[in-house]
């Protein structure tokens, strides 16, 4: 069947000092190759391993026939957001990885596929009847934006509030450019726009608006998916001295804010060395710009070791050829400063033990074995909780909106309801699975589907 095509990459010395793609596109003969070596299951399991079911073999088909148009219309059959999916998605863990072709030999590039049709192919604007209802967004991530446009195609009338002052979400400020171009999820947007959703900017449910104040104004749903902001700390000693960054803040003012800039009025330090902490996509993109803006030496910290780091190969593979350095089956003990300042990080020296709970063998100290690593600043990249503004704001004006003892808001798991009559929630701030992109979408068509029938 022929070796997979691979895509061309920049050299990692020059792109580590800037945010260019780092992932070039394929031309249309390589697009138009890899396709050619699928073998149109009869029972597509790369199908199965998408949790938004997109039909791959049939875009697939009509990429090899050179039909990119046709190609597009398939996959935007069930995703509005090739081009944000075939960058950003775990394919290695979802449909990659149960591509019959991978058993004994590669994969076919399935996400390389998506982005080249998303890229070069458009969406097609159809839409149902009005049917006179309105339907509220809460965020304008993954979910908010599959959901809305569902919705939109159903004749609704449909508004998205959008906490920040740009749209899209986790994919705006949390994915740097050089992973996900602004390019591409601006077109996507775009989209949204084209099937008449109002986006809302700089609206905070919560607080600008609250849930009662959405149904005094008419909405006869609401869709809950403001996602996870709430940083997960390390509550060790240290961890209020100056230079201590969640990532999420880390990344927001990088991306959003452009914080690196000497002209911004909200700055970021920038010192020497950095230690990040985690050992996921979003520590591996913290520690990517950090060297990009301006740290020499960078060094990821991980408790466990380098088998159960669960960041995506590709971005494993990436940083490495980046310069970035990792100090595996380490745990922070204490954040050690100066005057106020970070000046160290304490670590005890870790061995791995028993699995646990999730599989993954657990890491258990190394009695006696403590180090310390001068640095200058510490990113904390250990995932997130959702934000409880909005379960706070329900409570207050005397609506029951059920949230287990972690603050995520409880929810029917087919459809994305809650204990409120008309409010349904989905993707990180009511998680039922992994926290990605692609499940945030699955999260979404779920809701729409179940608002559908409930506005019948």
């Amino acid at each position: 069947m022929g070796n997979r095509v691979k895509p061309v990459e920049l050299d990692p010395n020059y792109r580590n000092k800037n945010f260019e793609e780092v992932t070039k596109n394929l031309t249309e003969d390589k697009a138009i190759e890899e396709a050619s070596r699928c073998l149109n299951c009869k029972n597509p399991r790369c199908v199965q391993g998408c949790p938004v079911n997109i039909n791959i073999p049939g875009f697939i088909a009509q990429l090899k026939d050179g039909k990119i148009q046709e190609a597009g219309d398939v996959i935007r059959q069930t995703s509005l957001l090739p081009s944000v999916c075939g960058r950003v998605c775990p394919q290695e863990r979802q449909c990659e990885g149960k591509c019959v072709l991978g058993i004994k030999s590669e994969p076919i590039a399935i996400g390389a596929l998506e982005r080249f049709v998303g890229d070069n192919s458009s969406a097609k604007i159809e839409k149902a009847a009005p049917t006179g209802k309105k339907v509220a967004i809460i965020g304008s991530g993954c979910a908010g934006i599959t959901a809305a446009a569902d919705l939109a195609k159903a004749g609704h009338d449909v508004t998205v509030f959008e906490a920040l002052h740009a749209f899209g979400g986790v994919l705006r400020y949390g994915i740097p450019p050089f992973r996900l171009p602004r390019t591409a999820l601006d077109t996507e947007l775009e989209g949204l726009r084209k099937l008449g959703v109002k986006l809302e900017k700089n609206v905070v449910i919560g607080k600008s608006l609250t849930i009662q104040d959405l149904k005094n104004d008419g909405f006869d749903a609401i869709f809950i998916c403001s996602g996870a902001g709430l940083p997960k700390m390390l509550h060790i000693e240290g961890e209020n001295l100056n230079g201590v960054y969640s990532a999420n803040e880390f990344l927001t003012r990088v991306n959003l804010m452009k914080a690196q800039e000497e002209s911004s009025p909200t700055p970021i330090y920038i010192g020497k060395k950095v230690a990040v902490v985690g050992g996921g996509n979003t520590a591996m993109d913290a520690a990517r710009v950090a060297k990009r803006v301006g740290f020499e030496d960078v060094t990821i910290v991980y408790r466990r070791s380098e088998a159960e780091l669960p960041a995506r190969l590709e971005e494993i593979r990436h940083a490495k050829e980046e310069g970035i350095q990792f100090k595996l089956l380490h745990s922070p003990l204490e954040i050690l400063g100066e005057e106020n300042y970070v000046k160290a990080l304490k670590l005890q020296v870790m061995e791995l033990g028993e699995p646990d709970e999730s599989g993954r063998r657990s890491p258990v100290p190394v009695e006696g074995q403590i180090v310390e690593m001068p640095v200058d600043v510490v990113i904390v990249a250990l995932g997130t909780n959702p934000n409880p503004i909005i379960q706070r704001s329900a409570k207050n004006d005397n609506l029951e909106l059920e949230t287990d003892k972690k603050g995520y808001i409880v929810v029917d798991n087919e459809t994305g309801k809650t204990s409120i009559e008309g409010v349904f929630a989905g993707g990180d701030v009511a998680p039922t699975g992994t926290s990605n992109a692609i499940n945030a979408m699955g999260a979404g068509k779920r809701a729409a589907r179940a608002i559908n029938e409930y506005l019948k």
